[in-house]
């Protein structure tokens, strides 16, 4: 039995399983690939995706929780926060390797779209799922602050 979920602002009719993650939903049956695997188990922030607005770690939700809500990916991304956070990450030098960067700048999104004035504490407990191998957690507060004073 199809499941319907609503991706980037689409509706997407998924030959899938209920239990299937979110993740491969995108990934494999949407064809999505900015989205990633990290560890599986919701602990890296990598697979970070929107759900009507809010940060969610995609490889542990299952589609089934989605039915009826918005899910946005890095790929969707069209807000003024998100123009001006991938502009800051850019000008930052944040990425390295840059393989959890899009579920960092999904998370980065979701903070500055509530609180478009963080401190240093708003920032780290909103980014503190998101694991970086590389280390660039000072360039990823750097670039968040720019950021957040470009939306000032």
């Amino acid at each position: 039995m199809p499941i319907t979920i609503n991706v980037n602002g689409a509706d997407h009719d998924l030959d899938a399983t209920p239990d299937t993650p979110l993740l491969w939903a995108i990934r494999d049956h949407l064809q999505m690939t900015g989205t990633k695997f990290g560890c599986g188990m919701a602990l890296c922030g990598a697979c970070t995706v929107h759900m009507d607005g809010q940060p969610i770690r995609s490889c542990t939700t299952p589609v089934q929780a989605v039915a009826g809500r918005k899910i946005t990916t890095i790929e969707g991304l069209a807000s003024p926060v998100a123009e001006v956070v991938q502009r800051a990450w850019n000008e930052t030098q944040v990425v390295q390797c840059g393989y959890c960067q899009s579920g960092q700048i999904m998370s980065a999104i979701a903070l500055l779209e509530r609180n478009p004035s963080p401190t240093d504490g708003d920032i780290d407990a909103a980014m503190s799922g998101n694991i970086c191998r590389c280390n660039t957690y000072q360039r990823i507060r750097g670039a968040i602050k720019n950021a957040s004073k470009q939306l000032a």
